[in-house]
């Protein structure tokens, strides 16, 4: 029975204790809503911290709608109940009203919202001079030669505000759904926009936003504090930037085990940047800013794999050409950077490929393709004028202006000091003398390095034909898609480059009526710009694979595991459109490189021979032993590491309603410990003692 009595007990303990944990839960969704965002983080290099962060516990702030500049300026001058989260719309989210709330500081601005409710003309996170120190440097100087920032209408990006390198004491929180935002609008009409003289009074419509970031001051304290010695824990506060540059060349090279360089293998190579960034979380899809010249450049590989002959055939038996995209190139160059510095030793491929190093050597000439935001007008860029300039150039524009394949697009030519900010920056810094051309239009991204350079910022319409993307079409055939699309624009572009490179490595001039397929750049922008969940991915996936999220891929660097997604696709279009088909290997046979099976264009399964590959995009800095963090000779960005990112809405509570609550908490605490103190000291006048032996003894007896 006592064991009966004691399984009821325990189990109506687990009840009571079960129930209690629902009604907390209840009424922890009773008090907070959550809302769906993006939040800023930091970033640091060798000399300081960049980015936001709530305290360890998370920010607090009331909400305030601004409208106008007097909204702002009600929040700076007479807070009537800091602190407050301002909600600002994009058109003034400019550089000066964020370092007028940095000023103020954490006391009366917590928060801050960026809400997304209005079309804005420009909006850039990104410096006047992107990547201003690691650049070509100007004579006993910090700063490039490539770039004036104090002459900001001739810098590569008048438009920015600098906010991405900006340090702020509080969280950035960015909402773009209608119905969040709303949900902010509707809470601080209700509770905050009226009698403001009472808002210290009364309860208000608040905001709690938790980012707090581990890492502090720079990379070379954090890294400092994640390595040492008595770090227990094993916590980190900090990774290092780094992510994967995907590589491919024209002609299979031949498997050796040989280590020794074979100057007689020369290369073209034809680059450009993988990556983009912005202030916020995985936002940024950086349509203007690098993705155009990532499409041009699969579009070039793809369009020379079909129409070049055998490479025993050319000219030259041993040129090949070497298309890279570099990752990482947001922040000073660390794709190139390490492209380089692996050259440099011999590094480059590594040995697992089976080939021999690639060193300075044999390179032939580097093509950048930059960033063309007016994709109609391009210019050459070197640093001197050279006969293999002047012939590119003449190539270009024999086939830009040639009325048989009418594509209406100019090239003209840039000798001197006033390069873009691309990738050959990191090449010409170790020799000037390099022979790199670069392909740049003159900037015209008003949302350069921002959440806003999106599908809108290109003016892309999917024209989703559900044709075959993978041959080349004729230059008449438009594919009912508009001339003025971005698709046909792209294609114009790839296929003047495209003919170009044909001629310089056959020696004959291009003669045919086949260009680049818009119908590739369709599906192209598709996939990176709407959803991974498209065809032209799946094709380039491994048969019967997973299909991809319905969401475009991220292209943000990252760091070691983090979120790859952006290299991982690329390194599978390259597989797939610049491979050489097997019909004789089976599948079961097709499962090491350079054999890939893939899904194929109608998923029916195919092998093909591949010359895909990746290569680290890890900054040296990271590698060289007592590295000067201060010298700027390397990139030295790192990442902080952070718990969670979470925004929930509730009702603050008035100081005095705070206050009365403490009160009568510290009251009753009083109360109840004299009470206990009176029970204590006279128990045995409010209790019978009567001992238990006592008790169990029976009545006494009439003698």
């Amino acid at each position: 029975m006592a064991q009966q009595i004691k399984a009821a007990a325990i189990w109506l303990l687990l009840m009571f204790q079960s129930t209690a944990s629902v009604i907390g839960e209840r009424t922890r969704d009773k008090m907070y809503e959550p809302i769906l965002g993006a939040s800023c983080f930091r970033r640091l290099n060798g000399t300081h911290q960049t980015g936001c962060s709530s305290t360890f516990s998370g920010s607090v702030g009331v909400l305030h709608l601004i409208n106008i500049d007097a909204d702002l300026e009600f929040l700076l001058t007479s807070p009537p109940s800091p602190p407050y989260a301002p909600m600002i719309p994009p058109h003034l989210f400019t550089r000066a009203n964020l370092l007028r709330l940095k000023e103020a500081g954490p006391k009366i601005i917590s928060v801050v919202l960026l809400i997304n409710r209005s079309k804005i003309e420009q909006f850039s996170h990104e410096l006047n001079c992107p990547n201003q120190y690691s650049g070509l440097k100007l004579n006993n100087s910090t700063e490039t030669a490539t770039c004036d920032a104090k002459k900001v209408t001739n810098t590569w990006n008048r438009w920015g505000t600098g906010l991405l390198h900006e340090d702020f004491p509080f969280p950035i929180y960015y909402i773009a759904d209608p119905e969040e935002i709303d949900k902010l609008e509707k809470c601080f009409i209700k509770f905050n926009d009226f009698d403001y003289e009472s808002h210290a009074l009364r309860s208000l419509c608040a905001v709690e936003i938790k980012s707090f970031m581990s890492a502090a001051v720079n990379s070379e304290v954090c890294m400092r504090r994640t390595n040492f010695i008595n770090n227990l824990g094993g916590s980190k506060y900090c990774d290092p930037l780094e992510g994967r540059n995907v590589y491919a060349t024209l002609y299979p090279r031949s498997p050796t085990e040989n280590v020794d360089i074979n100057t007689d293998e020369k290369f073209i190579i034809v680059s450009c940047r993988l990556d983009t960034t912005s202030m916020f979380d995985g936002l940024g899809l950086g349509a203007m800013d690098s993705l155009q010249s990532l499409a041009i450049l699969t579009q070039v590989a793809h369009m020379l794999h079909i129409l070049l002959p055998s490479q025993n055939t050319l000219t030259d038996p041993k040129r090949n050409v070497l298309f890279v995209a570099f990752n990482g190139e947001s922040y000073d160059y660390i794709g190139s950077q390490r492209f380089v510095y692996d050259m440099e030793n011999l590094a480059f491929p590594t040995r697992s490929t089976r080939t021999t190093p690639i060193s300075f050597d044999n390179i032939e000439f580097m093509l950048d393709i930059g960033t063309l935001d007016d994709i109609g007008n391009i210019k050459l860029h070197t640093l001197t004028s050279t006969l293999l300039a002047k012939q590119l150039l003449q190539q270009l524009n024999r086939y830009a202006k040639s009325s048989r394949y009418g594509f209406n697009v100019n090239f003209e030519s840039n000798v001197g000091y006033h390069i873009p900010p691309t990738s050959a920056q990191s090449f010409l810094r170790r020799d000037e003398k390099f022979p790199a051309l670069i392909l740049n239009a003159l900037p015209n991204n008003r949302f350069y390095h921002s959440i806003y350079d999106d599908v809108d910022n290109v003016a892309f319409i999917y024209a989703n034909t559900s044709q075959d993307y993978t041959k080349l079409a004729d230059v008449n055939d438009m594919k009912n898609i508009s001339v003025n699309s971005l698709q046909m624009k792209v294609r114009n572009v790839s296929s003047i480059v495209a003919m170009a490179l044909y001629e310089t490595l056959t020696g004959k001039q291009y003669q045919g009526n086949q260009v680049a397929n818009p119908l590739l750049a369709d599906e192209f922008f598709y996939c990176f710009l709407l959803s991974s969940d498209c065809p032209l991915f799946k094709a380039s996936s491994y048969l019967n694979s997973p299909p991809g999220v319905p969401l475009p891929p991220m292209r943000y660097i990252s760091v070691l595991g983090g979120s790859q997604e952006s290299s991982g696709w690329t390194y599978r279009l390259f597989g797939y459109l610049l491979s050489h088909q097997e019909p004789s290997v089976p599948k079961e046979n097709c499962t090491q490189l350079p054999l890939y099976y893939f899904a194929g264009l109608n998923d029916t399964g195919e092998c093909r021979r591949t010359t895909q590959n990746y290569t680290h995009a890890l900054s040296p800095a990271f590698l060289i032993e007592d590295y000067d963090w201060r010298s700027g000779q390397y990139s030295t960005w790192t990442e902080s590491t952070w718990s969670q990112f979470s925004a929930r809405i509730f009702l603050r509570p008035s100081n005095v309603h705070e206050i009365t609550i403490l009160s009568i908490g510290i009251v009753v605490f009083i109360i109840s410990f004299c009470l206990i103190y009176i029970i204590s000291s006279r128990w045995e006048v409010l209790f019978e003692d009567l001992p238990a032996s006592n008790a169990a003894l029976p009545m006494p007896t009439a003698c």
